[in-house]
């Protein structure tokens, strides 16, 4: 019997949640990054310049909206899963002496095109939830990219579960992980990642309650998950007793599968429907209705909701949460208007510039005296989860409400505490490191929920594989300028220390107080840009 659209909408969003879960293998970069610098022998320019490699590849991120609209998605999640495996892979063998001859120009373009690859998965994570869920997009693509934030947490997990005490097979472990693990969640999920947006169009009106029903459990999966992921990153003694390296990769486990209930829940309402469906229209037909319709529920050919209809009004009572577009433009057209650019800077002084901070956490804890860079990792990991999660939470119950404050404002308010959180890095506690990590997790985590809604809206659906990726490629131009100059000051600071390390404050106060001024920027053009759009935002209710 084929499965029902509402299982396979479903399977589809539970999919794209572990391609997300996995994908942020960037992420773990600043646990891994001191140890690189030591296997290759790497000044801190050079190491800064291969966290811009990673982000360099979303450069060419245009190339897999390009492929989602001509390839089949189960395609492009191969080529992606392919490129980190190439990316990651060889400099994985390169670092066990499997292979020898690899230059720092061959391990920078490796890098690059292991970022490129996450473009690729990303891509076909946003079309299948935008596409599949038309009524709820903003919620299925703020859960799902939700846990993008969980990525460093799983694979520091993973890692932790097999080695904890020599730093460099932790590094070359981080990196075998990176290339195998995108690859298996993509051949194992290609079967359910797809498109199935029309036959949800045609049900969608007698569904939503019961898909409304869904996201409330899908909320409290996350929001467990999210809990459990902060527990295990806190640097605590007894958190560590209770939660050992290997049960804590366990509990992680099973909360990636415990979104699984869903379609599990909706298959077994679906079996006990048709038999009710068929049961009334046994008591209103003949025989040979009864056979037709079983036929019919069998066979896919028409869906409980059309045979339903037939004997009662369809439910109109379901609760819209689509967002409207101000227009669709493609790609050019978008380049040429003022809100695009606009967009581009502050997404470029917000989320841009909080990863750019969580790629130099490792030598920002380092530069410290600060040894808990995991746990730094996995905190800021945890925070980004929750900050990518709570949009879709105030848009899911809250996008009736009169109050609800528009995108490019809600970016603005975000990025008002990230300005604050650099500045507070000016003090030398650690206390004001976890704390700045946190609220930089936090808000850059919603800043990127919040963009891909915000795409949508300024610029449409229909061409949004390819304008979004347009949008991130300020990332790699972010993390080129922001980072080196970190660099720059990291070394001037550093210049007389042994192996050119930078020790102490001084390493990163120019650059914080740099950072946060560029954040107060940004949060001034997104209320320019909120201004400008405000007229469309007030239409929408």
């Amino acid at each position: 019997m084929p499965l029902n659209s509402n299982i396979l909408q479903w399977l589809s969003l539970v999919g794209a949640i572990w391609l997300q879960s996995i994908n942020g293998t960037n992420s773990n970069f600043p646990a891994y990054s001191s140890q690189l610098k030591q296997l290759l022998s790497l000044s801190q320019l050079q190491l800064n310049n291969l966290a811009f490699a990673s982000d360099a590849g979303k450069l060419f991120g245009w190339i897999s909206g390009v492929a989602s609209v001509y390839l089949p998605l189960w395609l492009v999640l191969l080529i992606g899963s392919t490129l980190g495996l190439i990316g990651y892979g060889l400099q994985y063998l390169f670092l066990t002496h499997t292979i020898s001859h690899l230059s720092y120009a061959h391990i920078f373009l490796l890098t690059v095109l292991a970022g490129n690859s996450i473009c690729w998965i990303n891509t076909v994570c946003y079309v299948v939830t935008i596409k599949n869920f038309p009524f709820d997009r903003q919620v299925a693509v703020g859960i799902t990219s939700s846990y993008l934030g969980l990525s460093a947490k799983l694979y520091t997990s993973a890692v932790n579960a097999i080695e904890t005490s020599s730093p460099n097979k932790r590094a070359k472990l981080y990196l075998l992980f990176n290339s195998i693990f995108p690859l298996l969640a993509c051949v194992v999920t290609s079967p359910v990642v797809r498109e199935i947006g029309d036959h949800v169009q045609e049900s969608s009106s007698s569904s939503r309650r019961r898909t409304r029903g869904g996201f409330v459990f899908m909320f409290f999966v996350t929001i467990v998950t999210g809990c459990y992921a902060v527990l295990g990153s806190l640097d605590l003694s007894k958190l560590k007793t209770l939660l050992p390296p290997v049960k804590n990769l366990i509990g992680i486990v099973i909360c990636l599968l415990a979104p699984l209930v869903i379609p599990l829940g909706e298959k077994i309402r679906c079996f006990v429907e048709d038999k009710r469906l068929i049961n009334r229209v046994k008591r209103v037909h003949n025989s040979t209705s009864i056979e037709e319709v079983s036929s019919r529920l069998e066979n896919g050919v028409a869906t409980k909701e059309e045979v339903d209809h037939q004997l009662r009004d369809d439910d109109s009572d379901g609760i819209y949460h689509g967002l409207g577009a101000k227009e669709e433009i493609g790609a050019m057209l978008m380049l040429q208007r003022v809100d695009f650019w606009l967009y581009f800077f502050v997404y470029f002084s917000g989320a841009t510039l909080g990863l750019v901070f969580l790629n130099n956490l490792g030598q920002i804890a380092e530069s410290r005296g600060c040894s808990g860079t995991s746990s730094l990792v996995s905190l800021s990991s945890s925070f980004g989860f929750f900050g990518r999660l709570i949009p879709s939470l105030f848009g899911y119950f809250f996008s009736r409400s009169k109050h609800m404050i528009p995108s490019p404002a809600s970016i603005g308010a975000l990025m008002a505490p990230m300005a604050g959180a650099f500045m507070l890095l000016l003090n030398e506690t650690n206390v004001a490191l976890y704390t700045s990590t946190a609220i930089i997790g936090v808000c850059s985590g919603a800043i990127t929920s919040i963009s891909v809604t915000t795409t949508t809206e300024l610029f449409g659906t229909k061409n949004f594989s390819v304008n979004h990726n347009i949008v991130v490629a300020n990332i790699p131009i972010g993390s080129f300028l922001f980072g080196y100059l970190a660099a720059l000051v990291y070394h001037k600071e550093g210049h007389n220390a042994h192996n050119g390390k930078c020790m102490g404050m001084a390493c990163y106060r120019s650059t914080f107080i740099l950072w946060g001024s560029f954040c107060l920027f940004g949060t001034f053009l997104a209320l320019i840009l909120y201004a400008r759009t405000r007229k469309f935002y007030s239409q929408r209710h």
